[in-house]
C-alpha cells in the first residue's frame, strides 16, 4: 500500500473552509483512505480520516472550530498556553472525546475529562479510533539559552500513524536527535520559532535529516529570519528537492 502511497498521495488539492474564516484545507490520499489536514491558527490543527477527527492543541476557542466536527481525540503537547487551552477545550464540548496528553498537561484537567484522558510518557504510545498513536520527545537542548523554556521529558511530540502512513507533529521542540531519527515519514509539521523553539536553519537542518515526503512549517509566529518560512523552503530544497515544503498562512487575520 505504500508503493500506492507513492504514486498518488500527492495528487491532493487543496479547498476553502466554507466560513472563509480558516486558511486553505488539504486532502491527501493515504492509501488506505483520504486525509483532510485543517490549519487553524499557530501550533493547532485539525486532521480528519474515516469520519474521526483528531484536534492537536487547540486553541482560540470555539469559533475557531466553526463548521468543523467535533473532536474525537485532542491531542496536547505542552503545558504552554498556545498549546493547552483550557478554556477552548471547555467550549468545545468534548464530553466522549478521547484527550491524549502528558502528565504536565493531565494534572492540570478537571475531574469530568480526566477518565477520557491517557497520559503518554515520551516513546509511550496507544491504539485508539483506528490510530497508533506514539509520544515522541520534544525539547530545546540543555545547553541552549532557552533550554528551560521545554525541557526533556515534560512534553510531547507526536507520531500519527494510519497503517504505514505516518504523520509527524513536532510540538516545541530543537532539532533533537529524536527528531533527525525518525523515518519513513509522510507528512511532518515542525515548528520555528525563536526564543521558544529554533530558527528556520535549525528547522532546516532537522528536516533534511529525517526526510519527510511532505513539511509543513508551523508554529512559525516570530520576527525576521528566525520565521522566514520562504527562506525555510529555500534552504530545504537547496539540499533536497523531493521534500515537499507546503506553505500556508496560519495566521489569517
Amino acid at each position: 500500500m505504500k508503493l500506492l502511497f507513492t504514486c498518488i498521495a500527492f495528487l491532493s488539492f487543496s479547498i476553502t473552509n466554507s466560513q472563509n474564516t480558516l486558511p486553505p484545507s488539504d486532502i491527501i490520499n493515504t492509501g488506505y483512505g483520504s486525509l483532510k489536514i485543517q490549519p487553524i491558527k499557530h501550533g493547532s490543527l485539525v486532521l480528519s480520516y474515516n469520519n474521526k477527527t483528531i484536534y492537536v492543541d487547540p486553541t482560540g476557542g470555539k469559533v475557531a472550530y466553526t463548521g468543523l466536527k467535533s473532536p474525537d481525540i485532542i491531542l496536547i503537547t505542552d503545558i504552554h498556553g498556545d498549546h493547552f487551552n483550557l478554556k477552548t477545550i471547555e467550549e468545545l464540548s468534548p464530553k466522549k472525546a478521547i484527550i491524549i496528553a502528558p502528565n504536565v498537561v493531565a494534572e492540570k484537567l478537571p475531574e469530568p475529562y480526566k477518565s477520557n484522558t491517557v497520559v503518554l510518557k515520551n516513546d509511550q504510545a496507544v491504539h485508539r479510533l483506528g490510530f497508533y498513536i506514539n509520544a515522541i520527545a520534544m525539547y530545546n537542548r540543555p545547553e541552549a539559552e532557552n533550554a528551560k523554556k521545554h525541557t526533556k521529558g515534560r512534553g510531547n511530540g507526536y507520531v500519527v500513524s494510519i497503517r504505514d502512513f505516518d504523520l509527524y507533529i513536532s510540538g516545541d521542540t530543537a532539532a533533537i536527535q529524536e527528531m533527525r531519527m525518525l523515518q519513513n515519514i509522510d507528512i511532518a509539521f515542525v515548528c520555528m520559532n525563536l526564543p521558544y523553539t529554533m530558527d528556520i536553519n535549525e528547522a532546516a537542518d532537522g528536516v533534511l535529516d529525517f526526510n519527510p515526503k511532505i513539511v509543513y512549517p508551523y508554529h512559525y509566529r516570530g520576527k525576521g529570519m528566525i520565521s522566514d518560512t520562504s527562506k525555510f523552503k529555500e534552504l530545504v530544497n537547496s539540499k533536497n528537492k523531493n521534500i515537499e515544503v507546503r506553505l500556508r498562512n496560519w495566521y489569517q487575520k
